[in-house]
């Protein structure tokens, strides 16, 4: 998703608080500074729509919820919540408040579907943030351009598994909540203007 810093030099947290409750626009905030989240591109809305289907199809019945990006979530890290584009998890969803304004502070599974301006911090210090969330096992980054997928998998030895996803005929197996996604069925809808690569899979070992 596009970020578009607001205009005006310095808001509080309180300026902040107020904004959201008084406009239908998202936006974040960080240390003064304030952007919108909007702007988001046609395949980005087809993809999160697929997601957002096929893993609440698979959750529905098992005890386990998925949010779209409406949803903030709480991150100890980076406060005082963001918008993810898909979170999930099992078992009943813990709400906090703050200024009025719920935020979800325990989700397992986070998705960002990636974007030219916002990839690198996706992937970097973002990610970083997220694992300040102590619930939060489980991180799918979705590429618009093409088909490819990077799943992060903690451990229990404080280490982050990835595995890479390239083909359309793959499935990623989610081991935070109990659902399978095929790649045929994420982008669907979506038109590649790249040639795809060749599947592969791979794997790293990154700790927290």
């Amino acid at each position: 998703m596009v970020a578009i810093t607001k205009q005006k030099n310095v808001y509080s947290l309180e300026e902040y608080l107020d904004l959201e409750r008084s406009s239908d626009e998202k936006f974040e905030f960080w240390d003064g500074n304030v952007w919108s989240m909007s702007g988001a591109t046609y395949p980005h809305n087809i993809i999160i729509r697929n997601l957002n289907t096929e893993i609440d199809l698979q959750l529905r019945e098992k005890g386990c919820n998925v949010f779209p990006s409406d949803l903030r979530i709480k991150v100890p890290e980076y406060p005082p919540y963001r918008y993810p584009d898909l979170t999930a998890n099992c078992g009943e969803p813990v709400i906090e408040k703050i200024g009025g304004i719920d935020m979800l502070v325990n989700p397992a599974l986070i998705v960002e579907v990636l974007s030219d301006s916002t990839e690198a911090f996706d992937r970097g210090d973002k990610f970083g943030y997220y694992k300040s969330i102590e619930t939060f096992v489980e991180y799918l980054l979705v590429a618009q351009h093409r088909p490819h997928i990077t799943q992060f998998i903690k451990h229990g030895d404080g280490f982050w598994l990835s595995t890479e996803f390239n083909s359309l005929a793959d499935s990623v197996e989610l081991r935070s909540v109990p659902c399978v996604l095929s790649l045929a069925a994420i982008y669907r809808g979506v038109e590649f203007t790249e040639t795809s690569s060749p599947a592969r899979s791979g794997m790293e070992r990154s700790s927290e």
